[in-house]
């Protein structure tokens, strides 16, 4: 007999499928307020980059999005922004779109 999953556990199997890479730095508090946003939208493992930490991360950065700011937050490869950009696309329910495999 096949084993069938409910929705709730393929969404969530799912959403931690989803590659998230974020650049950070120690003290940023914007980082961390995104950090808690994605774990609450079921995101268990975020590759966390540190531009305090390794100057050529903070280069790789700002070519890859024109910006000096951190958090600058990646989904599946997709630039999504900071975390104003991350926070308006969960109200408007895309953040869960861009999750799913």
């Amino acid at each position: 007999m096949a084993h069938r999953w409910s929705a709730p556990e393929q969404v969530r199997s799912a959403i931690v499928s989803a590659r998230v890479r974020m650049y950070t730095t120690g003290a940023c508090a914007f980082c961390r307020r995104a950090e808690a946003l994605l774990a609450a939208r079921g995101v268990e493992h975020l590759e966390k980059l540190r531009v305090d930490l390794d100057p050529k991360l903070l280069v790789e950065m700002r070519r890859l999005t024109g910006r000096r700011t951190v958090p600058q937050i990646f989904i599946n490869e997709q630039h999504v922004g900071g975390y104003n950009e991350l926070a308006a696309i969960d109200r408007d329910g895309a953040l869960k779109a861009l999750l799913a495999p």
